[in-house]
Formats: structure tokens, C-alpha cells, sequence
């Protein structure tokens, strides 16, 4: 993007760019240049050698060189004297961590479920820290040679950020229980306790070693904003002002929970009382008895055409992070996939459609179920014999273009990076190979005055991989887990690759690439001439290969969140392996009382009357199981040989917009992310298509409109408001989740609002 103004106003700086990847970012301590950050990774300079604006003149020069948005947000001074890693930390987070560890690892499980909020954590750890500063006896104490005061004085803002680290770390399921989950349902095969534990630790710690890989590029520049922690951090500072009964932050706090008690009114209608709301499909309302126009306006089982929706589940609060150019790829995505080729493969009569159009199962010719079960033999090979019989196995043609472009979005992802931000990297490794630590590469005021801490020391990640690596190797070489032990050495090779390319697009737009089944493709091809294969090994390589990147995100994200509050590196480090060491075993204590009390749900031996506990994420990881180590890649491109290809898409596309913005610079090319259109491309709607017209509206509102024309409210209210619907939401369901499904078994009756035939009065679908 070619900009050529001056700069007048501090607020109308926010004119230059219009999302906040692009935010003002002068990179040397001088007023008078200043330079743009695109998204793509390069830069632009601005002249302000005439700007009369006295609030830029009056910031300091270290002050300047951050973001806007930075600057608006995070506290500009320290003290480091505050302690953090105190008992009420340790009791409050060890408190928040076990029921989130649950809760998260059960609702994996069902259709719906009460989610675990972050933003509840923040709030509630916030509240009960100060009660306990309160009411704690200040006493010292000696246990076993180790001294701490159980109230070390009053409760700081930086004690909150920590319990909210270790809860984002803990309080969260673990991508091992679905290879477990699988391997038990689907193949009657139960794995050793001792073996899942070490396992599940192992892949988490590995990814937070893997964040190493990614820290010194992306942690400390100030060009990354890492809006998901600027969001926390905006609530976190609101509370801090509350306290201190600024009138500003009072009036934060006041709105915040306003709105948290709103929205959780509210999503009692679309939820449970009123259905209609959640998805309005206006053509049905025009000729509720016509099958074309209902197919083409219904949001569930449809196209969703012209469709909106009033629930928040469907419009979430991405409409309020992801920055303007990341929203508007994302509709068009769904218009092409949704709007375009659903009718398309319907309607065409090419052959496309057989049955199945929006279904992630597998169908013979003919367009009905396939049989899977008959395709195993007792030692879990393939029947060739009933293989011949039934033929080919197709896939609904939505399921077969979301492959196509999963697997040109992983392939993207890393070509993108190499094209678009190779100058940047390539600088910023001269700048810290020539520096002792991150402290000399940058000199604003936020790395000023995380320099006064301890930087957590490149062997401490060293050891921490060590310790995973001894552990994965010892459970593979022992011929647990179904995979031999080269194919973990692929995961993480694979792993590592990927975290770098990846983080780098999080921590500017706030988008995280699911990695799909890429990973499960990949163990397929390595054991497709194999004899003895476990189908559960594709999901036990694509956890290993998986939380490398997810968990090097959480770790990279939570060291941001305790760099904008002040907290020190290493006790943020110590604050997340804690999180872990006690939110494992309970994820473990809840996969093994679902499949204790719900196993008949989840196997299909019975249907749930309350069509909750479905199993469907250990359904699609069973299909593709079937799909890529039963059946094997070959069979599966013989049959639609047109699927590789996305990768060659995924290569090329990059590169061709890349020319494009060398040759027209003013073009906004570098926008077009194509890791971000084809990621999208590759989302499955399922029968599920509302809500995102609604998205792309109130994404408007909030990231365009209200980011350009009333920024000074946008500052204020932003994150505010995206926590509190979030959070009210997540009230809500919890509600609904108590009163309806475990006091007492209710349905709401029937009515207008909530017709038992169709919610959305599509009566010809």
C-alpha cells in the first residue's frame, strides 16, 4: 500500500492503514521518519518533517518506535518489585485450572457444550485475588526448606495476568485424547496410563520448545502486535484501573459487565427459547414451501444465502480482532465456496453431486453410506475382497474441494513467509546474530523495561525438548501407540518447519491456520507400503506434528501477554509448564470418565436422546483414518486426481501475487493473503452456513468503520466489548448446559419461534 500524507493528528494516524497489522511503527528513534508496516512484511516511509502534532512531538523517541495500538493499551511503566509467583497465585490457579481441564477435554466430546472462558478467569481470578489479599493472614511459612508469606501484600494486576497465563496453558484439552479416544472406541485397543500421560506432557512440552524456534524473530519486535494478548491485556489494565478507581476504568469495568449480563439474557433466545433468531433466512420467509429458494436461503442444511444470524455463537468475537483485510478475504472465500460451488456441484448435472454434498462421510457410487466396517479385517488391514465389492469410496463434494484447498493452505503458509517477509527475517537474524540478546536489537520502551528481567535462557527449551524427545522415543521403541518410532522423528521435523511460517501470520492478524489433515496425509503416504499398520498411528503422527505449532503458539502468545504487563520471562516459562504438569491428569480423568459412562453414545451402539454426545471430531479422525491408512493416498487420488494438485496451487499463488506487488506496490496485492483464502476455502460448512454475512457485517462496524472514523471509542471499548460478549456467551451456555442437561432434562416446547419441523420455517427442505 503506497501512502503519501502528512501526519496531523494523532488520532488521524490511524487514516494511513486501514487495520491494525498496518499500524504506525517508526523503527528509529527519530520524530521526523516514520514508517508503515504492511501486512506483507515490508515498509513504507512517511514524512512528518512538517507535522505540527504536538502529541507525537511530546512522546519520547523509544515511545514512538510502537504501534499506536500499543501505545493506547499497554502501561508504559514498571515496577519490577511486584512478586508474582506468590501462593494466591499458585492456590487460584491450581483452582481455575482443574475444572477448565475438564470441562475443556469433555466438551470435545459432545455437539454442544458450556465453553471455559478465559475472560471468566481473568475476571473471577481478579475478584478472588483481592479477597484473598484481604482475608489471607500475612505469615511466613517454611515448608521443607522453601519460604514464602501466604500474603505477601496487596494484590497486583501482574499476579492476575499470571493466573490467567497458567489457566491458558492448563485449562485446556490436549490433542493426544482424540488418538486415545480413537484407538479405544473405534479398535478396542486401551492405552497404559502411564504411556498416554507421558505422551500427552511430552507433545505439549514439545511444542513449547518449538516456540524457541520462532521467539527471537517474533516475540520482542514491535511490528507484531499479537492482538489476542493486546485483548487480554485490555481487560487486565481496565481491572488495574478500576482499582484505582479511575473514573475511565470504572466506567470499563461498568460497561464490561453490563454487556456481559446482556448478552447472556440474550443468547437464552437464539440458544434454547427462540431458535429463529439464530439463523433468519430471509428467502425461506418469501416461499417457505419452495425447495430451491429454501436450499438457497437456509443456514441449516443450505447455502445460506442473504441469511443472518443474531447469535453469537455463529459471529464470535473475531469480528473484533481479526484486522479489516483478514475479514473481507474470509467472506469471499465463503461466497465462492458457499454461494458459488455448493450450487454448482448441485445443479451443474456434470456428476459433481451423488449424494452427500455437505457431508464430511464416505459414499459409494451411488451416492448412499459406505460401509467402513466391512473394509477391516480382525488384524486391522484392508479387505481387499470387500474393497473390490463395494468399489471406490467418494467423498461429498464440499469434503473434496476442503481437501483440495487444506492442502494448498498448508503449503501457502510457508511460501508466503518466505516470499513476503524474507527481508524482515533476514534482517532481523543479522540484527540478533550481531547482539548478545534481544535487548540491543530493539530499543522502545516496552523491551527498555523487560530488559531489567532474566531472559529465559535458550537451554531451558533445550532441556525441555530433551527431556519430551527421550520420552516420545522410549514409548515408541517399546511398540506402544501404534506408529513406529522414524515416524516421530518425521512429526517433529514437520513440526518445526511449520512454526515460524505460522506464528508469523498469527501474531500479526490474530488468524491461526488449522493444519487440517495435511499431517494424517502425510503418515499415509510414509505407511502406505507397509503391511502392519495401525490406523490410529495418522492421528498419533498429527498430534505430534500438531501441538508443536499449537503449543508453540500458546507459549509465544502468553510470553507477549506478560511482556505488554511486565511480568518476568522466566516465572511466565515456570507459570505454563505448571499449568501443564496439573491439567494433563485431569484431561486424562475426564477422556477416561467419558468413555466410561458415554461409550455407547460415542460407538453408535445408541443414539443420545439429547444428540449431544456425538463424537464427532473421533468420527471425521475415524474417516480419515480409513481414508489414508486403511485405504491408503493412492486409492484416494486415483479416484479424484485433481486433490494434489492443491499443492502445487499452494506453491504457485504466492508467488504470482508476490510479482503482482512488486510490480504494482500501490495495489494492496500483499493483502491477498492466499495462507488465509485458501485456509478458508478448506473450512467445512457442513449443514451449518449461517452467520457469516452477520460476521462480515459486524466485521465492518468494528474493524473498519468504527477502527477508522471513531477511533478514540474504538480504543477504549473494543477488546472491552469483544471479552464481554465472549464472556456472556459463554455465561449463557453454561446456564442452559446446568438447568436443562444436568439438573433436569428439558426441551423447550415447541412454538412459532421454534417450529419442530424447521427452526428457520424452511418447511421444503
Amino acid at each position: 500500500m503506497s501512502t503519501n500524507l502528512e501526519v496531523e493528528d494523532d488520532d488521524k494516524i490511524q487514516d494511513i492503514t486501514n487495520d491494525e497489522s498496518e499500524l504506525l511503527i517508526p523503527r528509529k528513534s527519530n520524530a521526523s521518519t516514520i514508517k508503515t508496516y504492511e501486512s506483507c512484511g515490508t515498509y513504507e516511509e512517511v514524512s512528518s518533517s512538517s507535522s505540527s502534532n504536538s502529541d507525537l512531538e511530546d512522546l519520547d523517541p523509544d515511545v514512538l518506535e510502537l504501534p499506536k495500538v500499543i501505545r493506547e493499551i499497554v502501561p508504559l511503566h514498571d515496577d519490577p518489585s511486584i512478586p508474582v509467583l506468590t501462593f494466591r497465585y499458585f492456590l487460584l490457579s491450581t483452582i481455575f485450572i482443574i475444572p477448565g481441564a475438564f470441562i475443556d477435554t469433555m466438551n470435545s466430546y459432545r455437539t454442544t457444550s458450556a465453553a471455559y472462558s478465559i475472560f471468566f478467569v481473568q475476571i473471577a481470578g481478579h475478584w478472588a485475588g483481592k479477597k484473598l489479599a484481604k482475608h489471607l493472614p500475612k505469615k511466613d511459612i517454611n515448608l521443607f526448606g522453601l519460604k514464602f508469606n501466604l500474603n505477601p501484600g496487596p494484590w497486583s494486576i501482574k499476579e492476575a495476568a499470571m493466573v490467567t497465563i497458567t489457566a491458558n496453558s492448563g485449562a485446556t484439552g490436549n490433542l493426544a485424547t482424540n488418538a486415545i479416544s480413537l484407538a479405544e472406541i473405534h479398535f478396542g485397543e486401551t492405552v497404559p496410563i502411564p504411556v498416554a500421560l507421558g505422551f500427552m506432557w511430552s507433545i505439549v512440552f514439545v511444542g513449547y520448545s518449538y516456540a524457541a524456534i520462532a521467539k527471537n524473530f517474533l516475540l520482542y519486535d514491535p511490528q507484531f502486535t499479537w492482538p489476542q494478548a493486546l485483548m487480554q491485556t485490555t481487560l487486565l489494565q481496565s481491572q488495574a484501573k478500576s482499582d484505582e478507581d479511575s473514573q475511565e476504568g470504572s466506567k470499563q469495568m461498568k460497561i464490561f459487565f453490563i454487556v456481559i449480563a446482556s448478552i447472556a439474557v440474550w443468547q437464552l433466545f437464539p440458544e434454547f427459547i427462540f431458535p429463529f433468531t439464530s439463523s433468519l433466512a430471509v428467502l425461506c420467509w418469501i416461499a417457505p414451501n419452495n425447495h430451491t429458494l429454501n436450499f438457497m436461503g437456509s443456514g441449516l442444511g443450505g447455502m445460506g444465502l442473504l441469511n443472518f444470524s443474531l447469535d453469537w455463537a455463529n459471529i464470535t468475537s473475531s469480528i473484533m480482532l481479526y484486522p479489516y483485510w483478514i475479514q473481507v478475504i474470509q467472506f469471499v472465500a465463503f461466497v465462492l465456496g458457499a454461494w458459488i460451488l455448493i450450487p454448482f456441484a448441485k445443479w451443474s448435472n456434470n456428476g459433481i453431486f451423488n449424494g452427500g454434498l455437505m457431508s464430511n462421510g464416505l459414499f459409494l457410487s451411488d451416492g448412499s453410506p459406505y460401509p467402513v466396517g466391512e473394509l477391516l479385517n480382525t488384524d486391522l488391514t484392508l479387505n481387499t475382497t470387500a474393497y473390490e465389492y463395494y468399489g471406490p469410496v467418494h467423498l461429498g463434494a464440499q469434503r473434496a474441494w476442503n481437501m483440495f484447498f487444506d492442502y494448498a493452505a498448508y503449503i501457502s503458509g510457508i511460501t508466503w513467509v518466505v516470499l513476503f517477509g524474507y527481508d524482515k527475517f533476514k534482517s532481523s537474524f543479522e540484527n540478533f546474530k550481531n547482539s548478545k540478546d534481544n535487548r540491543t536489537v530493539y530499543t522502545d520502551r516496552l523491551n527498555k523495561l523487560h530488559s531489567r528481567y532474566q531472559e529465559v535462557p535458550i537451554w531451558w527449551y533445550a532441556v525441555l525438548f530433551g527431556i519430551s524427545l527421550t520420552t516420545l522415543m522410549t514409548i515408541f521403541l517399546s511398540g506402544n501407540l501404534f506408529m513406529p518410532w522414524w515416524c516421530c522423528i518425521v512429526a517433529l521435523i514437520m513440526g518445526s518447519i511449520i512454526v515460524t511460517p505460522l506464528a508469523w501470520l498469527y501474531a500479526l492478524s490474530n488468524f491461526q491456520l488449522a493444519i487440517g489433515t495435511f499431517n494424517e496425509l502425510t503418515y499415509g503416504y510414509m505407511m502406505q507400503n507397509v503391511t502392519q499398520k495401525h490406523p490410529a498411528g495418522a492421528l498419533v503422527f498429527g498430534s505430534i506434528a500438531g501441538n508443536a505449532w499449537y503449543r508453540a503458539q500458546y507459549h509465544l502468545e502468553c510470553m507477549r501477554l506478560g511482556f505488554y504487563n511486565h511480568l518476568p520471562p522466566r516465572a511466565v516459562f515456570f507459570s505454563q509448564l505448571y499449568g501443564e504438569l496439573i491439567g494433563v491428569p485431569i484431561n486424562y480423568l475426564a477422556l477416561r470418565w467419558v468413555l466410561a459412562t458415554k461409550r455407547e453414545y460415542l460407538n453408535g451402539t445408541k443414539v443420545d436422546p439429547l444428540h449431544q454426545w456425538t463424537g464427532q471430531a473421533i468420527t471425521s479422525s475415524h474417516t480419515n483414518a480409513i481414508q489414508y491408512v486403511v485405504l491408503g493416498p493412492s486409492r484416494l487420488f486415483v479416484n479424484y486426481p485433481l486433490l494434489p494438485y492443491g499443492f502445487v496451487l499452494g506453491l504457485l499463488a504466492p508467488y504470482i501475487l508476490f510479482k503482482l506487488h512488486q510490480r504494482y506496490p500501490s495495489s494492496n496485492f500483499n493483502l491477498w493473503n492466499t495462507t488465509v483464502f485458501f485456509s478458508s476455502m478448506s473450512r467445512f460448512y457442513g449443514n451449518i452456513s449461517t452467520g457469516y454475512l452477520s460476521r462480515f457485517v459486524g466485521g465492518t462496524i468494528t474493524m473498519f468503520w468504527a477502527f477508522k472514523y471513531k477511533h478514540s471509542l474504538w480504543k477504549k471499548y473494543n477488546y472491552i466489548l469483544a471479552a464481554a460478549f465472549d464472556t456472556g456467551y459463554n455465561l449463557a451456555i453454561l446456564i442452559i448446559f446446568l438447568l436443562f442437561s444436568v439438573i433436569t432434562t428439558t426441551n423447550m416446547p415447541n412454538w412459532w419461534g421454534n417450529n419442530s419441523q424447521s427452526i428457520e420455517r424452511c418447511f421444503a427442505l
